[in-house]
């Protein structure tokens, strides 16, 4: 069986509060003792430390266990009161009279070991034996009431003589400590030489003795005490058990009926009395529960199969997660008490509200062994209405919130000015650091030094290990509440001087961030204010990790975007560009379209707008191919429509379920003119340097992957200075409630109406509307101005004659003479000598020599039908007859190379040449 004693409301003796198991008139148990007495309960009280008594201790010493029961406890009574009427002298002289008086009438007794202090009966002659408290001279002293008033040596229990180890000691004068307690207050108490007789001890001679204190608020202010019949005693697990229970009788005060040690609270709260308790073995699963347990979860004792799955699945789904994390090995916090408030829907349908305070105890090889717990009504703890709209508010915002920053912005919303705080931190944890992911106020200097100190960017972030409470607080997983005043470091006491509050955020069994509220005045927390908090915590935290996985998911739909695109658009000789890519804003933000601005050689550009069917990462890995191999066709050196051909013979041959859309423009920019290839794509908008805008009329062929042996015509533009030309996706001109002709159309004013002279800020007008998109958009700008110093070209067909080289270097020679160059002729000559003589030996078919002039540097380039590269040799013997051509070629230049062109391959070198006078 066990009891728990507390002190009363006038601070007087220790009296029972609530007993369960068998009747404690089987083991002798009084109503209450004085805290000053002789009796294990007094004992443990006034010490602070636990007294465990086993069997044989108890009938080593019977005066021990005679301090437990209520006729010793009264004879003891007797005896103080024969002290103090008869002196030293009269209390040896009454012991002997009334023990032998005492084995007469009482011949069960063990040798009248209860009464061998007391005096003779004086009731009879003395009228005040009929007030027990008369017989007692203290009784006129109003510190009677309170023992630890009129004992200066009881004011502070832990200083008291009367030590757990006075149990066991061996002097038989040390009897007296024990036996020495005031008599019941009980008025109607019978009187122990007239009542039934009665054992000197507990009736059963196997009984141990457990008494544990029980401290709130700074003092101990009461015992819980425990019996037990098993052989042995109490084992190790057992009495770990029973520390824990002590601290969970200690853990809340009920306000209202002032029996605290302070007169303001009672220390124990009654509904914990009525809580079951129950252990859990980590490994097997199966559980021991009491019948209060199991009368909780609405299960009849006999249906308990034992296992913790059968509890669990009564409990409501989402509660379920955070009750898993209590129980399960990889989950489960080793070290210190846990307490969570949940569901449980009830066999018959009832819902209901339970407690759960445990305590993990690890095995001998230092895992989780075995989780001990009370489990108690909280239907007190059910929210009430304000509350649950409070949280219901908060859900539907967070519902919403899909960034981090929209989760931490609904969380300010609900938590600073409904609560009437000061400060709302919100924090990821990632690793062993902080991540502060918004401020409430977002002003530095509002916040704690130490802060302010680890601001990187827009916020801070610290290593926990700077804030050892918040630590704590985030090992445990709970919710904790501290007043005004708790002793807390400077980092975390600053954030609510008059109260803070913080909330582990939990999710998927573990702790992904902190919330943090403070107040600058005195706040008092209430027990729906605890519940408020904790429900938010669980929403929050669950919000949290969808926002991050989408954060994350944005971040690399953005970075493989952003990888398939042009990181910079090249710079263009006689004209600039502009480029913008906007997502679509629904499902994922990755689409197929793309854009590309492609210098190419002899003053030649190409603009490439393309767009893959599909939203889908599928979508985006095929149109970085189509983009890779529109580019390598194109600086191939092919012309506009076979470079679209080739790509879509590609994508025929990739044998995908997708099709692509492609405008192509090349642009000779020395001219001002162009051609277009559309493949299911959108055609070229022009605005004119008048400011009028309109829709390039141009033949356009299927989509790409559609037919193998498509035609693409290609068809003529021409583009004087200052006009500005325009690709697009169909994102931006159509959509569900937009037309494609009224798109265009919009299109084209949205162009007449800007300003061309800054085309970036062009691209950003058209785009200013596209807010709400279906489909992604992408658009290419290009305002052609024309060369200021267009370069003077030349060319020459080598035809495979003997002759052919010195024909080559006697068209150069006149080319650079009418030109104006004469110095450096040699060094070209020597160039054209050797580029030609390497073509005609090394390639068959057509030869062509370019000789181009601009900015003071001659461009030689030789054309031939043959891809093979030339290779410069590693080294030539003096014998050879071969090879030094291209070392030659290399040692007068100033740069040269080779470039692929039109299924061979052009050779070209640049020589400085300056214009003579």
């Amino acid at each position: 069986m066990a009891a728990v004693y507390s002190r009363g409301e006038t601070g007087g003796e220790l009296r029972l509060v609530e007993s369960v198991g068998v009747p404690r008139s089987l083991y002798g148990l009084r109503e209450g003792y004085p805290p000053t007495g002789g009796s294990p309960v007094a004992v443990a009280y006034r010490s602070g430390e636990p007294v465990w008594l086993s069997a044989g201790e108890l009938a080593a010493h019977p005066e021990t266990a005679h301090g437990l029961t209520a006729h010793g406890e009264a004879a003891h009574g007797e005896a103080a009161h024969s002290e103090a009427a008869h002196g030293e002298a009269a209390h040896s002289e009454a012991a002997h009279s009334e023990a032998a008086h005492s084995e007469a009438a009482h011949p069960g007794t063990a040798g009248g070991e209860a009464s061998d202090h007391q005096a003779p009966d004086h009731r009879a002659s003395d009228p005040r034996a009929s007030d027990p408290r008369a017989s007692d001279p203290r009784a006129s002293d109003p510190r009677a009431s309170d023992p630890q008033a009129s004992d200066p040596q009881a004011s502070d229990p832990r200083t008291s003589d009367h030590r757990a180890s006075d149990l066991r000691a061996s002097d038989p004068r040390a009897s007296h400590h024990w036996t020495s307690d005031h008599q019941a207050s009980d008025p109607g108490a019978a009187d122990p030489r007239t009542a039934p007789a009665q054992p000197a001890g507990p009736r059963r001679p196997d009984a141990s003795v457990a008494v544990l204190p029980l401290r709130a608020e700074g003092r101990w202010f009461g015992c819980l005490l425990a019996v037990t019949d098993e052989p042995g005693g109490f084992d190790a697990e057992e009495r770990s058990r029973l520390e824990f229970f002590a601290d969970q009788l200690a853990a809340r005060p009920v306000p209202g009926n002032g029996a605290g040690p302070s007169g303001g609270a009672a220390l124990v709260d009654p509904r914990e009395l009525r809580s079951g308790s129950f252990s859990l073995t980590v490994k097997t699963g199966r559980i021991e529960a009491d019948e209060r347990v199991l009368e909780l979860f609405g299960l009849p004792p006999q249906d308990f199969d034992g296992r913790v799955e059968t509890l669990l699945s009564l409990t409501v789904p989402e509660d379920l997660p955070a009750l898993l994390s209590f129980v399960e090995p990889a989950r489960a916090a080793v070290g210190g008490d846990r307490e969570l408030e949940f569901r449980i829907r009830r066999p018959s349908g009832a819902l209901s509200w339970l407690r759960l305070r445990c305590r993990m105890l690890l095995d001998s090889e230092g895992r989780p062994g075995l989780l001990l717990g009370t489990v108690a009504d909280a239907s007190h703890l059910r929210p009430s209405v304000d509350e649950v709209a409070r949280v219901q508010r908060l859900a539907a915002a967070l519902a919403t919130s899909v960034t981090v920053q929209d989760v931490s912005r609904a969380v300010v919303d609900a938590l600073r000015h409904p609560l009437g705080a000061d400060r709302v931190a919100l924090a990821e944890l990632e690793s062993d650091r902080l991540v502060v992911t918004v401020l409430s106020p977002p002003e530095a200097d509002a916040w704690p030094e130490v802060w302010r100190t680890e601001w990187r960017s827009e916020w801070p972030d610290a290593p926990l290990r700077a804030m050892p409470t918040l630590e704590a607080a985030l090992r445990s997983g709970r919710v904790c509440l501290w007043p005004a005043g708790a002793p807390l470091e400077a980092a975390v006491a600053g954030v609510g001087p008059g109260g803070l509050a913080v909330m582990p955020l939990p999710a998927a069994g573990s702790v992904v961030g902190a919330c943090l509220v403070g107040w600058d005045e005195p706040h008092d927390f209430g027990s729906d204010e605890r519940a408020l908090l904790t429900a938010t915590a669980g929403l929050v935290g669950q919000a949290l990790v969808r926002a991050r996985a989408f954060d994350a998911e944005h971040e690399l739909v953005g970075m493989l975007q952003r990888s398939l695109l042009p990181r910079r658009l090249p710079a263009l000789a006689g004209a600039v560009t502009a480029a913008r890519y906007l997502p679509a804003t629904v499902g994922l933000e990755v689409g197929g379209d793309w854009y590309d601005v492609i210098p190419l050689s002899d003053g030649r550009a190409a603009l490439v707008i393309g767009d893959v069917q599909g939203h889908n990462a599928q979508a985006a890995t095929l149109m970085g191919q189509m983009r890779t191999a529109i580019r390598a066709y194109a600086v191939e050196g092919h012309p506009p429509d076979v470079v679209v051909s080739h790509a879509n013979r590609l994508l025929v041959g990739m044998e995908t379920d997708l099709f692509a859309t492609c405008c192509y423009v090349e642009l000779n920019l020395e001219e001002g003119t162009g051609w277009c290839v559309r493949a299911g794509h959108l055609p070229p908008v022009l605005r004119h340097p008048d400011g009028t805008a309109h829709v390039a009329e141009t033949e356009g062929g299927p989509p790409l992957g559609v037919v193998q042996d498509a035609e693409f015509p290609m068809n003529p533009l021409r583009l004087a200075p200052g006009t500005v030309l325009a690709l697009s996706t169909d994102g931006l001109v159509e959509s569900a409630t937009l037309p494609l002709d009224d798109g265009l159309d919009l299109l084209c004013q949205a162009l007449a109406d800007a300003d061309p002279a800054r085309l970036g800020l062009v691209a950003d007008a058209v785009l200013g509307s596209a807010t709400r998109r279906d489909d992604d958009v992408a658009l290419l700008l290009m305002r052609y101005d024309g060369m200021a110093v267009r370069p003077v070209r030349a060319r020459w067909v080598v035809w495979r004659l003997p002759e052919a080289v010195s024909h080559a270097r006697r068209f150069t020679a006149r080319t650079m003479r009418s030109w104006g160059l004469r110095e450096g002729s040699d060094a070209g000559l020597l160039v054209v000598s050797e580029l030609v003589t390497n073509a005609l030996v090394h390639t068959e078919g057509q030869v062509q020599l370019d000789l181009t002039y601009i900015h003071d540097r001659l461009r030689i380039a030789v054309s031939d039908t043959s891809p093979r590269t030339p290779i410069k040799p590693r080294n030539i013997g003096w014998e050879a007859t071969g090879g030094r051509g291209i070392l030659l070629v290399e040692a007068m230049s100033d740069a040269w190379g080779t470039v692929p062109l039109s299924g061979g391959k052009q050779v070209w070198a640049e020589i400085a040449v300056p214009r003579g006078d």
